[in-house]
């Protein structure tokens, strides 16, 4: 009902003054066409024929007057743009505290006023708002440091992704780690019309290392003071967000407040919705220096270049350095500082409606702050609790973030039309790739797999590990998707090394094994476990960009090139970091073959040592890899040799040997044009034979595969007819590039295929 009577003065407002204006115009010209009781006409060629006091002055009032003619005249079809779109919306009444409906191509109600050239403001606010053009660059400014607030910042881009329609350019203040993590998703994201720079904030630790703070956010909540000083010198503004905000409208609206900026207004903020800096939370409570409440600096709007000239970097400088004699420190970080400057210069504050920053932190009034939630277009999880504070409508809030949080990001690179791009290297050659590829080709989807750039999210936990300092360091590298989740306890208790794992996942997914895993106590223990999400995209599993991935992220100088369903012999890290100095790995091209064997039982007895393990090979609990199926595969290892064996020995490579090796980083990918089931090993033990690896089998090392479910891929693989022609297509194109690539030493590999 609140609605509807807003809606109804708004129109009752823009219809009065449509009548007005006409009648205010003619009243003006009329007024002006009368000189000394005469009238004057407004056309120069009849005011020279008849008027004797014609001047050059008098030229330039009239032709002064027609400029204003026109000006009112643009207003008056601005307000007839937004009174019919008044009239085309009937507003609905609303019940309850239900949330807009956003759709991917419409956007939200708000963003519809904005295409009309109208960016909603306040609803107490009238008149004529400030117009964002169509193609304007929006830039935004976040400080992020560390793997937690990595994961934060893809949810908030998400939601401003979600309703924007103008072009954004992000400037990241960021640690070498945020960096590390940030740019390689956003250059796998590919979203058109936006822009990455990165700062390092590392170097301006020095800038704020000297304010004592006792806030969570640590150094890092120090460093929106310094922004003057960091970002570009011909930046003139930028919208400054922490990263635990979430977007429910189109940034460009907040982009649109500049225009309402006054004087020496340079700073827009929205009042801080708690009691902190009235200072009666509790006995001895003494906050920093004020304004009222003060203001929260979750969302920011500076004007950056106002800020320089007025100096800015000395004027919080020398405030921090007075206030901190009698404060010691501050709690709130830059908040404390920044409210600091404000009580002693409150007109470089321009407050913003408060639903531009609705705080959900402890001891919030941020209910007071809005009738309906649907009216909210920013919500700020400002308490450390986040999602678990406490609010009359943070069920909604909550639901809000998770859509966010888990919503599919590829459906977000969509172009905006009506603007053009900036003209990306690694995109237009993309496309030249696949431009080159025939749709009518039935083995086309499995070509295009091998150039579709996947999402990647490096680092989604907590990761912390310095390799070893005698450099034998070995990493197990594995890759999984969601149905294989159920292995990583049991690896970690069974690998104490490093390991670095690709995942590829959904972004709900993705969620859920954040979930599980920081609800196990096994891996939350384990910080030498670097986990890389590849999102989903296709029909086909990557399986070796997934290799590659998680390779490529090896921290050590050596690799256990493993697969997930195997459980690795207790000890085989230490055994494996003897065997690189006896086998003098860092000098010479070897790949140590760990023997694989696999049970059919789910619930197996480990064998704690080689004794043990022979004997249960002959006992049928056990049995080398895939010797009733696949024996080729693995038949090279010579496992009769193996169990008498006391010292490594070597072995000749064979057509489809695939076995499990340990070999130097600097070994070469995979073949990515290899998806699902199906020949990925294969090519890749064959290519590091023709780089003329020795292949040294280790007496003491096994490792046993655990029973699962036949994988998706290997029933298509064996269901469908065309997937196998395609398979043995790609075969024979991989063979042919070996022999273009190595030569005369490349043809024992046809050899060898045509004689299996």
């Amino acid at each position: 009902m609140l609605g509807i009577c807003r809606g109804r003065r708004k129109f009752l407002a823009a219809s009065l003054t449509l009548l007005c204006i006409p009648a205010v115009t003619w009243l003006y010209l009329f007024a002006g066409s009368f000189e000394d009781g005469k009238p004057v006409s407004l056309s120069p060629l009849e005011s020279q024929a008849h008027s004797p006091r014609y001047t050059a002055s008098s030229q330039r009032e009239r032709e002064s007057l027609e400029v204003r003619v026109r000006e009112v005249e643009e207003e008056n079809r601005a307000l007839r743009r937004q009174l019919s779109l008044a009239q085309g919306r009937a507003p609905a009444p609303r019940r309850g505290n239900h949330s807009k409906t956003y759709s991917m191509e419409e956007g939200t109600g708000d963003s519809e006023n904005l295409r009309a050239g109208i960016v909603a403001g306040n609803s107490s606010e009238c008149g004529q708002q400030p117009v964002v053009e169509k193609c304007e660059t929006i830039h935004v400014a976040i400080v992020c440091a560390g793997y937690n607030a990595s994961r934060d910042v893809v949810t908030l881009v998400k939601s401003v992704l979600f309703h924007r329609r103008n072009p954004l350019h992000f400037h990241l203040i960021a640690d070498s780690i945020a960096e590390q993590i940030l740019a390689t998703l956003f250059r796998t994201w590919m979203v058109p019309a936006v822009r990455v720079d990165f700062y390092n904030a590392d170097e301006l630790k020095s800038e704020v290392s000297w304010i004592p703070n006792k806030h969570y956010s640590g150094i890092y909540g120090l460093m929106k003071l310094v922004l003057t000083k960091t970002l570009p010198a011909n930046l003139e503004r930028v919208i400054v967000l922490d990263t635990d905000i979430t977007f429910a409208t189109d940034i460009a609206e907040l982009w649109a407040v500049f225009h309402k900026f006054k004087g020496q207004q340079v700073l827009g903020l929205v009042e801080n919705q708690s009691d902190w800096y009235l200072g009666n939370l509790w006995k001895n409570h003494r906050p920093w220096p004020a304004l009222g409440r003060g203001y929260n600096t979750g969302v920011i709007l500076l004007l950056l270049d106002k800020l320089r000239k007025m100096k800015w970097e000395q004027m919080w400088r020398l405030t921090a350095e007075r206030e901190l004699m009698g404060m010691l420190s501050t709690s709130l970080a830059d908040q404390d500082i920044f409210n600091a400057v404000i009580k002693q210069n409150p007109f470089l504050v321009y407050q913003l409606p408060c639903f531009w920053n609705v705080q959900l932190s402890d001891h919030t009034r941020s209910e007071q702050c809005y009738r309906d939630v649907s009216d909210l277009k920013v919500i700020h999880w400002n308490s450390p609790k986040k999602l678990r504070v406490k609010n009359k409508h943070v069920e909604f809030f909550r639901n809000l973030y998770l859509t966010f949080l888990e919503y599919d990001g590829n459906l977000l690179r969509r172009e905006l039309f009506g603007c053009p791009s900036e003209a990306d290297v690694n995109s237009e050659n993309l496309q030249k790739q696949l431009s080159e590829l025939d749709e009518d080709d039935l083995c086309y989807e499995f070509r295009r797999e091998r150039f579709t750039v996947h999402r990647t999210h490096l680092y989604f936990l907590h990761y912390e590990y310095e390799p070893a300092s005698d450099s034998t360091d070995v990493t197990l590298v594995a890759q999984l998707s969601m149905d294989r989740l159920q292995m990583l306890e049991a690896i970690c208790k069974h690998w104490e090394g490093p390991i670095s794992l690709a995942l590829y996942l959904s972004d709900a997914e993705a969620q859920q094994f954040l979930r599980y895993a920081q609800g196990s106590e096994v891996l939350m223990g384990r910080h030498n476990v670097a986990y890389h999400i590849v999102y989903k995209e296709g029909q086909f599993y990557p399986v070796n960009l997934l290799r590659n991935v998680a390779m490529k992220h090896a921290g050590t100088p050596y690799m256990f090139l493993s697969d997930i369903d195997f459980l690795p012999m207790y000890g085989l890290y230490e055994y494996l970091r003897k065997s690189v100095i006896q086998l003098d790995l860092a000098n010479t091209k070897k790949a140590m073959i760990v023997p694989a064997f696999e049970t059919l039982r789910y619930r197996l007895s480990f064998p704690k040592s080689k004794a043990e393990l022979l004997s249960m090979l002959d006992m049928g609990t056990l049995f080398t890899f895939r010797y009733h199926v696949w024996t080729k595969g693995h038949a090279p290892t010579n496992f009769a040799k193996w169990r008498t064996a006391t010292t490594p020995y070597r072995v000749e490579w064979e057509a489809d040997f695939e076995p499990y090796v340990v070999v130097r980083r600097d070994c070469p990918e995979y073949d990515r044009r290899f998806v699902g089931f199906g020949w990925n090993k294969v090519a890749h033990i064959m290519e590091l034979d023709a780089q003329e690896y020795e292949f040294i089998v280790l007496p003491n090392a096994y490792m046993i595969h655990m029973p699962h479910a036949p994988s998706f891929d290997i029933t298509k693989f064996r269901s469908n007819k065309q997937y196998r022609i395609c398979l043995k297509t790609l075969k024979e194109e991989f063979q042919q590039d070996m022999s273009r690539r190595y030569g005369f030493a490349a043809l024992k590999y046809l050899t060898a295929e045509n004689n299996s």
